[in-house]
Parts: C-alpha cells; sequence; structure tokens
C-alpha cells in the first residue's frame, strides 16, 4: 500500500509540473466562468431556469469534452513511461507491478475529477451569492456521475496505454473511440431500426450501453423525469427500470465499465512485454 501512495503521488507530481492540470482546470472552471457570465442562470429554457439551468448546461457541455480529456491525459500513463525508461527506474525499485498500475490510476483519477468537483462548488458559490435555489441533491448526483464517468474513461484511457506500443497509437485509438461514442453509434441504431424495423427496445437497450449516452440520459433524467425530451425512448426506458432504476444504472453502469477495463489493463500490464 505504501509502495502505491508513493507512485501515486510521484505521478501527481509529475503530471502538475507538466502543466496539463492546470489547462484542464482552466477548461471545466472556464466553463462555469463564462456560463454565469453569458447569463445562463437568468434564462429559461424548457423550464429550467436559475442554478439548475446552469448545471444541466454544464453537464452537456461535460458529455461531450470530458472524455475526450481524459483519454488524451491518461493514454500514454504506462506507453509514456515505457518509451522514457521511466517504468524500468519504477521497477528496478521494490515496487511490485500492482502498486506501480493502480498508483498511476489512483493518481490520474484525482487529477481529472478535482477540476470538475471544483467547477460544481464554483457553482453552488455563485449560486449562494445571487441567492438562487441550490439542489442538493442534484449536485450530489451530478458528482457522482461525473466521478463515475471519469472513471469508466480512466479505465478505458489505461487500457489503450498497455495495448500500444507507442503514444501516438494511443493518441490515435483515444479519439477514434471518442469519436464513435460520441457521434456514430446513434446515427448507425437509427439507420438500423429504419432499415430492419428493430424493435424499439433493442435499439434503446443497445444505445445505452454507450456510457456517454446512459450519461446524457441519467442528466436529463433528474431534471425532467418523464424525459419528454428524448422521446419515444423515454416510454422504453421508464417502464423497463423506472425513474430511481435507470438512475441507479447510470451510476453503477459507467462505474462497472471503468473496473473492467482498468483491470483488463492490469492484466495485459502484468502478463505483456514491458519494456
Amino acid at each position: 500500500m505504501k509502495a502505491l501512495f508513493q507512485v501515486a503521488k510521484s505521478d501527481f507530481r509529475e503530471s502538475v509540473r507538466a502543466k496539463w492540470f492546470f489547462i484542464y482546470g482552466l477548461v471545466f472552471g472556464g466553463a462555469i466562468i463564462l456560463l454565469f457570465t453569458l447569463g445562463i442562470t437568468e434564462s429559461r429554457v424548457l423550464g429550467f431556469t436559475g442554478l439548475s439551468r446552469l448545471l444541466i448546461t454544464y453537464i452537456q457541455l461535460c458529455v461531450s469534452i470530458l472524455p475526450i480529456l481524459i483519454l488524451i491525459s491518461t493514454v500514454r500513463s504506462v506507453v509514456g513511461d515505457r518509451e522514457s525508461n521511466v517504468l524500468e527506474y519504477f521497477l528496478s525499485m521494490p515496487i511490485s507491478l500492482g502498486a506501480y498500475f493502480w498508483g498511476k490510476v489512483t493518481s490520474k483519477f484525482i487529477l481529472v475529477f478535482i477540476p470538475i468537483f471544483f467547477a460544481l462548488i464554483l457553482a453552488i458559490i455563485w449560486g449562494a451569492i445571487k441567492g438562487l435555489f441550490i439542489p442538493w441533491s442534484i449536485i450530489g448526483y451530478y458528482s457522482l456521475l461525473l466521478g463515475t464517468l471519469s472513471w469508466c474513461f480512466l479505465g478505458i484511457g489505461m487500457l489503450i496505454s498497455t495495448l500500444v506500443k507507442r503514444q501516438e497509437w494511443g493518441l490515435g485509438l483515444s479519439i477514434l473511440i471518442w469519436l464513435i461514442l460520441l457521434l456514430f453509434i446513434d446515427v448507425i441504431l437509427i439507420g438500423l431500426m429504419m432499415q430492419h424495423k428493430i424493435m424499439e427496445s433493442v435499439i434503446v437497450g443497445v444505445a445505452l450501453l454507450n456510457p456517454m449516452m446512459a450519461f446524457r440520459t441519467g442528466a436529463v433524467l433528474l431534471f425532467d423525469p418523464e424525459l419528454p425530451a428524448i422521446g419515444p425512448a423515454s416510454w422504453v426506458i421508464l417502464d423497463a427500470l423506472g425513474f430511481k432504476g435507470f438512475l441507479t444504472f447510470t451510476l453503477v453502469y459507467p462505474f462497472g465499465l471503468g473496473w473492467l477495463f482498468a483491470g483488463l489493463g492490469y492484466f495485459r500490464f502484468k502478463r505483456g512485454d514491458l519494456f
């Protein structure tokens, strides 16, 4: 456990010195400040106003940019250390493979979660200053939702980092996965449904296997329990899982995927060619 902590501490310091952590934090902190400046809290869209309007806009922004930022920052972890011979240096010390790998995972999760959580804190402070109603239950759920989504893509990034031999390959694969999850899956599923007349429940079920889609739908559901914004698909979701059941699914599913991919990454790292 001490070795794991030392690896996490070393990786955290290295990431902070590399300045990408501050750029990452500036993206999310700047996004909140920009939304404040644009007067989002004073506008009303689909019945949402005040801090609720700000939060739903921020969450929909996160679902697009958070995964790719996590993948880009994480995919270099193992392969980057291998290329720079840092991995060889670490393993020359009394540090096990498990301590090294999970120390990296722990450090990266802290690094990616702190900025987005801090941005939510800024939103709370702004709402308190403006005298707005603060939806604590929604903020708590969103914190968990952002944490599970971060963990999911962190696991994917670590798996990619153990599979590729060069950082450029890892970055390219990360962008490809992000584009598929963000853009292509909806178009493909809609096309299949129109051409082959597949049942709506099957289409919706396959769509929700995409963690980004589950995240987006769960974020909207908390504000709008009947989900009219996504059309007839809401009937399939709510009939199958119910309101609380689906909220639980959006937390448990990405979290489980993160552990699965991280576990596969560790297995590949432990059994593969280290150098």
